[in-house]
């Protein structure tokens, strides 16, 4: 009883502090609650949580049962599942052992037909490489399709090929070879020089070489197509193929290149005469103004003696009229008027008279043998000079890449060539004109002395007994 009243009076101590509090806040009503209103409206409190209690267990109780259904589903989804899945892994496992056997029945049926596989498929790539870079690709495009698609095949070893495939390969390669030593005429698109796309006659000589308009053609095997090289190789080169332009049944002599292309494209790149000169840079060229104008200087010094030569002989045949146009007439009438009373002044008069004439029969050798000394000097300073070009470029990039070098080493070269070049034709014309020049000479110190033993015989005869 006493525990009742406690409890009681613990429920009613907040009520009361909150009925105080609402008792403040009235300020319109001074009507004054009782205690058994407030009593009253606790228990109907109460009433009201006791049934919004039980609703809330009766709605979890609900959903408790539908998570158990729920729940229930998932488990047996999964016993579901897993029997499922040991199904499937025992006949994967079936399958799999079903798999290896026969796999092995296979081996032993094919036996040494997988080497055959092999084979074909060996045979199949390597035709595919060499059709790839063909020039027969231009008249067959579509067989490459073929062999790739059977030598993949080949790799798998799946299945047996059929005879059919066997016989288009053999087929193939049967044709490759035929046309090797074929010359085929056909028309196709060929990009010129000139970055236009025409169509052409295009020769083909076997399998090396494709020729238009008397120009070699080079063969793209990425894009298919033939170029015209920027440059063609030399004359000697390229010679025959005018004359197998005009057609004709008589053979026609035709270089070829064995490597398809590779070699023709270095003879392309390689420098002409002009192009190996512009290297030399300007010392090159003073070295060729140098030979040039000693070589026309020899030549004019050489025709020059040519025509003395042939007055002198001309006069040595007529010795009875002396003319002044060349050595030997000018000697002779020099020893007629000298009227000296004796042999050794007549000696002194004509030797000096030969003496006036080798000054101009030795004109400008001098010249030609400095310059015959000059020109390999100029070569060396061209050598010099490149090798400067030569170390400034390793300084800078390094002697990793020797086109970087290059201009260098062609200046130092290509100037001590024409260094010799020069040279060398400049002793020789030296030589020439200096040997025509003592001849001369020499002919008209043996004329001198033969006038001075004449004038001595003479002096002799007249004189007295």
């Amino acid at each position: 009883m006493n525990t009742l009243k406690y409890l009681l009076a613990a429920l009613l101590l907040p009520t009361l502090l909150l009925a105080g509090a609402v008792r403040a806040e009235v300020t319109e009503n001074d009507t004054a609650l009782t205690l058994e209103s407030l009593l009253e409206a606790v228990r109907e409190g109460r009433v009201g949580d006791r049934a919004e209690d039980r609703e809330r267990i009766a709605r979890f109780r609900a959903e408790q049962a539908e998570r158990e259904r729920l729940l229930a589903e998932v488990r047996d989804r999964r016993a579901e599942l897993e029997a499922r899945s040991a199904a499937m892994e025992t006949r994967y496992e079936e399958n799999d052992q079903a798999i290896g056997e026969l796999e092995e029945r296979l081996r032993e049926r094919m036996g040494s037909l997988k080497e055959l596989f092999g084979v074909l498929q060996q045979v199949a790539s390597d035709a595919q490489g060499q059709f790839h870079v063909s020039l027969t690709r231009l008249e067959h495009p579509a067989r490459g399709d073929f062999l790739i698609d059977f030598a993949g095949r080949m790799g798998q070893a799946n299945r047996l090929p059929a005879i059919a495939e066997i016989e288009r390969l053999w087929f193939e390669l049967q044709r490759e070879m035929t046309a090797s030593g074929k010359v085929l005429t056909a028309e196709h698109p060929v990009i010129t020089a000139e970055g236009a796309e025409r169509t052409l006659p295009v020769t083909r000589i076997g399998l090396f070489n494709a020729v238009a308009g008397g120009d070699y053609l080079q063969f793209i095997p990425e894009t298919g197509r033939l170029v015209a090289f920027s440059r063609q190789p030399a004359e000697r080169y390229t010679a025959g193929l005018k004359a197998l332009d005009k057609g004709g049944e008589e053979p026609v002599a035709v270089a070829i290149d064995p490597t398809r292309g590779q070699l023709l494209a270095i003879l392309t790149q390689a420098p002409d005469l002009v192009e190996r000169i512009a290297q030399g840079g300007y010392i090159g060229y003073a070295i060729i103004a140098l030979g040039c104008a000693g070589v026309l200087l020899a030549l004019v010094r050489l025709l020059l003696l040519w025509n003395e030569t042939r007055v002198v002989h001309r006069q040595l045949r007529d010795t009875a009229t002396p003319r002044p146009d060349n050595p030997v007439g000018r000697i002779i009438l020099a020893a007629r008027e000298e009227d000296a009373p004796d042999v050794e002044t007549l000696e002194l008069r004509l030797g000096e008279a030969v003496l006036a004439e080798v000054p101009r029969l030795n004109r400008f050798l001098p010249l030609l043998k400095i310059i015959a000394a000059v020109a390999p000097l100029m070569g060396l300073l061209g050598t010099v000079t490149g090798m400067i070009v030569t170390f400034q470029a390793i300084t800078l990039f390094g002697a990793g890449d020797p086109r970087l070098m290059a201009g260098g080493i062609s200046q130092a070269l290509i100037t001590t060539v024409l260094g010799l070049c020069v040279a060398i034709p400049m002793l020789l014309l030296h030589n020439l004109v200096q040997g025509r020049a003592q001849g001369l000479t020499e002919l008209l110190k043996q004329r001198a002395i033969a006038l001075v033993a004449a004038r001595a015989e003479a002096r002799r005869e007249t004189a007295p007994a």
